[in-house]
């Protein structure tokens, strides 16, 4: 049959192995991590280069930008050369970039080192999610991409706190010092480590094929918007949180950190709980459990702003931490859905999923950012939050088809029929 594909030898082999399992886990990091470190420091970046704080939040924005740039380009070249080569390259450029911030003079050196930084370490976010389906079964890929994000929020959750603290005590450029480090030794362990494992692909194949097919499939649509917005929750919540704690509550930049971790820390459970029920649940009851635990957190929070509860930053993280329940549930079921259309071109499909996430992402942390640092209470920021859940619920209602199996042998026969069409 036209569009058939095989797995690359070795891949039951693959699928059991802990160190590819740990490699994973700190290729999808590495980016993320370094994103959120630098985070508590923005009040003192603003300061030490006497900007406005909106210019120090580009350092994060940008970086955002070179995250979504990077997962549009990254995607399609791991799946036509090879997942190791773009893994290696793009840490190279990382690495490079991580040098150039911690010798940087001025805020838009820093905002450009920053940039580059992101565009070569977001490499792992998006193979990491094409090498997941290529070496486990369509059954298991909603499980083991939860099982990597848990993994990854162990370390993510503390990153705000860790920047915060090491930015405290050695300064701000000793942030960078540490990324630097960790992407060297993170390429080291992939160059030794990782086997090439992206799939035969059909003669023919290619970037425009996949794109169109993938973008005329109603369920990849449905399932790539809903993964997207369900982000933006995320995004928008941490653009806005430090200003609301450090300049509305008056609190310190490492207690923002210490009460960013307890809605990482929710997201772990969440993916956690995913592991769990995703072998006896299908993806689209597991994405609606996810959507109704948003939407009940973000109405509690809002309520809670019209209270004046949310004052304290007990309330305002609280229940948050509801929302990154469901959170968990929604993003990770949503972009197995996604990624599992047509799993020859998983690279291309995890790669237009990460860029619009990440590109939308760095217009809504300065949205966030805007209603925090603009607002004398939380109202505007949990109003936003609501906003986002209600929207990502009206994707699976009127977008994805309804039913019971989402990811099934019919959608990949579909798209393959498809396929069939355009020759």
């Amino acid at each position: 049959m036209h569009g058939m594909i095989s797995k690359p030898p070795g891949a039951a082999t693959l699928a059991t192995s802990r160190l590819v399992l740990l490699l994973l886990v700190v290729m999808t990091g590495i980016a993320p991590i370094s994103l959120y470190m630098l985070v508590p420091a923005l009040p003192v970046l603003a300061s030490n280069f006497g900007s406005d704080i909106s210019i120090a939040q580009m350092t994060v924005s940008l970086y955002m930008v070179g995250i979504a740039l990077s997962q549009l380009i990254m995607g399609p070249l791991s799946d036509r050369f090879g997942r190791r080569p773009v893994l290696l390259g793009g840490l190279a450029l990382m690495i490079a970039a991580s040098v150039a911030c911690i010798f940087a003079q001025n805020l838009p050196q820093l905002i450009a080192a920053r940039f580059f930084q992101a565009l070569g370490g977001a490499a792992g976010m998006v193979v990491s999610r094409a090498i997941i389906r290529d070496i486990y079964e369509r059954d298991r890929v909603a499980s083991m991409i939860s099982l990597v994000v848990a993994a990854l929020m162990i370390g993510q959750m503390v990153s705000p706190l860790t920047g915060g603290l090491i930015e405290t005590a050695f300064g701000w450029r000793a942030i960078f010092y540490a990324i630097t480090i960790a992407a060297i030794i993170v390429a080291v362990g992939i160059a030794v480590a990782l086997p090439e494992t992206r799939r035969t692909r059909a003669a023919g194949s290619g970037f425009r094929r996949d794109v169109g097919i993938l973008i005329r499939n109603r369920a990849f649509v449905g399932y790539v918007m809903c993964q997207v917005l369900a982000s933006q929750i995320i995004f928008t919540f941490a653009g806005g949180g430090p200003y609301i704690v450090v300049t509305q509550m008056g609190r310190s930049s490492a207690e923002y950190g210490a009460w960013f971790a307890t809605t990482g820390f929710a997201y772990l459970v969440g993916n956690l709980l995913c592991v769990r029920f995703a072998p006896r649940h299908s993806l689209e009851k597991l994405i609606w459990f996810g959507l109704a635990l948003q939407l009940c957190g973000s109405l509690l929070n809002l309520l809670w702003s019209f209270a004046g509860w949310n004052e304290a930053p007990g309330w305002l993280f609280g229940t948050q931490m509801i929302v990154m329940v469901g959170n968990a549930f929604v993003m990770a079921n949503s972009a197995a859905g996604a990624i599992s259309i047509r799993p020859e071109a998983a690279g291309t499909a995890s790669g237009a999923m990460g860029f619009l996430q990440q590109g939308i992402g760095a217009l809504m942390s300065q949205f966030g950012a805007y209603l925090g640092g603009h607002s004398a209470t939380t109202l505007p920021l949990t109003s936003a939050v609501l906003a986002i859940s209600l929207l990502c619920a009206c994707m699976m209602i009127f977008v994805v088809p309804h039913r019971e199996m989402v990811v099934s042998e019919t959608l990949i026969g579909q798209a393959e029929e498809e396929e069939s069409g355009m020759m």
